[in-house]
């Protein structure tokens, strides 16, 4: 039986999991009574989004030329947020399925996720999707492939992954066109893990995809980065319903249950080997995700503290790409710091708490790590304004810079240009991918981008636009920190680095939204922006006023003028001691950068 290990990636929307659902109906791995739209695609959010969060790995079987082969798919997903999860399955396969869109044609990660592939080393099979909507160009994009990503026009699959059309010519292709796994059943075992998943019955469920040797039930192996032991109790496939095996070989994907009891026991890229015959050395695994976007969440008005910290260890089980440590705000008492891929990736999170866990929580504007760079030379990471040292002990901070390759139609290049360089942009260069549509680079601050930048291109650009990023490292610049000040006391969790240059205009637009969204109280709540001991931006929030002297209906003024006297110590003592609430939608409200 021959084997074929691929992937499908595409950019967001280009129909990969569609794909995926014709390839497992027209192999017979499921029946038409199954078939549902995004089969593979199992969390609710998933299907209610369209989007698929997580890759997932299936083995079919079909049949070409009276040769039986069988083929491992995973499905990944597009969005530039999870691209940790394509590298994880590049690096399980020998080939890629490049999926464009016939009407939208390349786009920021399309462009990406190809050069991931090329950098992997994979056969790439170029496929143009939705060939048989009406706006389809299916000859401008081919040619839009081969002038970007160097692919022969010629050699791309045109396909309706609806439909069907298109279909069994991939199959012939994936069977003839990809090459077999290059593995050795007869080496010592190794196994790359490209995931896991936490199971309540049977502990963590590891996904590996063999590369030398062979994995049998009942067999002790040994985690190589972790230097655990383990007896293997159940090996299987997804097809795409689990599916025990005796035994799995070189080339093959699948999965295997040792009773590992949580999922911090699995690093996923580390090499699963023979605890009696270990191989020489691990495989060369992954770089563990990095976390880009931290906020805290403190639990809301139903919720405790405890609750909340159970649920988020839940979750954690099943996605190890974010972290959480304790934290402790003055305004919101005690909470979680946590750190996640970008800002689709914290939206589900925090969508996933509330739904599956039932949790309310209250969530702070997103911050990015910053390097700070002390006067003894020591170097330090922190997430979030509140961790900055005392400034007479800082050299410098440095915030991290992204390289963002934006595709644009070319009547859009001015406006595009001028969002970029409002952020702090430096230019980098232009490609023309067609007469009608560019790429610009830019290299921007990640802290620039994470706020509205994205609304603000589709809005620019009609919803043409795409933005694809990369992490390029940190760079030195005039930040300062700005702290927001609500009736005198600084509100931490308010707290934000900025450039010296935008922090008054940042500052007046931030106590601007907070007067909106901070009710009136019965004393007056002056609202401030200040860097040091410099006030930069201020509002006030007038008392709310109650008549005390409604009840007086004539009389001497002096009455009047003694329950006003009342009244006003009142509002002083109560102007001392008084607590101000401050409703999430004003921590959401620092989100808003302002022009």
């Amino acid at each position: 039986m021959e084997i074929r290990n691929f992937c499908i990636v595409a950019h967001i929307d280009h129909g990969k999991s569609t794909l995926a659902d014709r390839l497992l109906q027209m192999s017979g791995a499921i029946s038409e009574r199954e078939m549902q739209a995004q089969f593979l695609d199992d969390l609710d959010l998933e299907r209610e989004r369209g989007i698929t969060i997580k890759a997932s790995a299936v083995t079919v079987g079909y049949q070409l030329d009276g040769k039986q082969y069988m083929l491992n798919l995973i499905d990944t997903p597009g969005h530039v947020d999870f691209h940790y999860e394509v590298a994880k399955a590049l690096q399980a396969c020998e080939g890629a399925l490049l999926l464009v869109d016939a009407t939208q044609g390349v786009q920021a990660q399309t462009v990406a996720n190809a050069y991931a592939a090329i950098e992997a080393g994979l056969e790439i099979i170029p496929v143009i999707n939705k060939v048989d909507l009406p706006s389809a160009r299916p000859d401008d994009v081919a040619e839009e492939m081969e002038q970007v990503l160097g692919i022969d026009a010629l050699s791309c699959i045109r396909v309706s992954a609806k439909s069907g059309l298109g279909v069994e010519d991939l199959f012939r292709s994936i069977c003839t066109r990809l090459p077999g796994p290059r593995g050795d059943a007869e080496k010592p075992l190794q196994a790359l893990i490209f995931d896991s998943k936490y199971d309540d019955y049977r502990g963590v469920i590891v996904y590996v995809r063999m590369m030398n040797g062979r994995l049998s039930i009942g067999q002790k192996i040994r985690l190589m980065g972790k230097q655990t032991i383990h007896q293997i109790t159940d090996l299987g496939k997804f097809s795409p319903k689990p599916i025990h095996v005796d035994a799995l070989g070189a080339g093959e994907v699948g999965f295997l249950v040792a009773n590992i009891k949580t999922l911090s026991d699995v690093t996923i890229g580390d090499t699963v080997t023979d605890a009696a015959n270990p191989a020489p050395e691990p495989l060369p695994g992954y770089r563990p995700p990095k976390q880009m976007v931290y906020c805290d969440f403190y639990p809301g008005p139903d919720t405790e503290y405890t609750q909340l910290r159970e649920a988020l260890e839940k979750l954690r089980l099943n996605d190890s790409s974010f972290t959480f440590e304790p934290e402790n705000s003055d305004a919101l008492g005690f909470g979680f710091r946590c750190g996640f891929l970008g800002l689709l990736h914290m939206e589900i999170v925090q969508e996933r708490l509330e739904r599956e866990q039932n949790v309310q929580v209250v969530q702070t504007a997103p911050t990015v790590p910053y390097e700070i760079m002390l006067n003894d030379g020591s170097v330090k990471m922190i997430d979030s304004a509140s961790g900055l040292p005392d400034l007479s002990k800082v050299k410098e901070i440095r915030e991290p810079m992204i390289k963002a390759s934006i595709i644009v139609p070319a009547e859009n290049i001015g406006d595009i240009s001028k969002l970029c360089q409002d952020r702090r942009g430096i230019y980098r260069k232009t490609e023309f991918l067609s007469q009608s549509r560019v790429i610009i680079e830019y290299e921007m601050p990640l802290a620039e981008v994470i706020f509205d930048f994205f609304d603000r291109l589709k809005t620019a650009t009609r919803g043409y636009g795409t933005l694809d990023y990369d992490l390029i490292g940190f760079h030195t610049d005039n930040l300062v920190k700005m702290d927001i000040l609500v009736n005198g006391e600084a509100v931490d969790a308010l707290s934000l680095i900025v450039h010296r240059d935008k922090a008054e205009s940042r500052g007046r637009a931030i106590i601007r939204k907070l007067k909106q969204e901070i009710g009136k109280h019965l004393f007056e709540v002056p609202l401030q922006a200040a860097i040091g001991s410099r006030v930069v931006a201020r509002e006030t929030i007038s008392a709310m006023r109650k008549n005390v002297t409604a009840k007086c209906y004539g009389g001497d003024i002096s009455r009047k003028r003694k329950l006003l006297e009342k009244q006003k110590e009142g509002k002083k003592r109560m102007k001392q001691v008084g607590r101000v609430e401050i409703p999430q939608e004003a921590f959401m409200a620092v989100l808003e950068p302002g022009d």
